[in-house]
């Protein structure tokens, strides 16, 4: 009988080995007032532009935080309304300007200390195109999770990253900041 549960385990292990190895599924769900939304199953959902409006739609998804990248100056970023939007539906807010064309690490040390936070999990994180929020989850996957560049770039282009700066900064900044 152990012998026959063993070989099962071990079966069982080597079917879904591929799928750990892989990391968690991420889908492009339409959400609207939100765009390039894409969800990394119950994890972290990355995106670009989002409205005040879709905040309530965000909250019913279960999540607990929002993580704004945007900087208040960018077209179209309503980051008052956004937070006021956040406080209404009861989920934490947090603001992180993220400069594209002058990344700094201090961004990326306030976003992996936000989104490590349990209570802002699952994470809502998002820019204008989704790019800056891939780049930082990335940062945060091999800081934190421990994963490697190739791993974490492929999660984050699935998630939205194509800028190739973004992609440097990540690896970069991982390199000299692991824990």
């Amino acid at each position: 009988m152990a012998k026959t549960l063993l070989a099962f385990s071990t079966t069982l292990l080597a079917a879904f080995a591929p799928l750990v190895a892989a990391g968690q599924t991420v889908t492009k769900p339409t959400v609207p007032g939100v765009t390039n939304f894409s969800k990394l199953e119950t994890t972290i959902a990355c995106a670009g532009a989002t409205t005040p409006e879709a905040v309530p739609a965000l909250k019913g998804m279960g999540y607990k935080s929002i993580i704004n990248l945007r900087l208040a100056t960018e077209a179209g970023a309503n980051v008052e309304g956004e937070a006021a939007a956040a406080k209404a539906a009861g989920i934490n807010y947090v603001h992180i300007p993220f400069n594209t064309t002058q990344p700094d690490p201090a961004v990326a040390d306030a976003f992996v200390a936000a989104v490590t936070k349990p209570e802002n999990n699952p994470a809502f994180v998002h820019c204008a195109s989704a790019n800056r929020a891939a780049a930082m989850w990335m940062i945060k996957r091999m800081v934190v999770d421990k994963w490697d560049a190739e791993k974490a770039g492929a999660e984050a282009a699935q998630l939205g990253l194509t800028n190739a700066a973004l992609k440097t900064f990540a690896v970069d900044y991982a390199t000299t900041h692991q824990r």
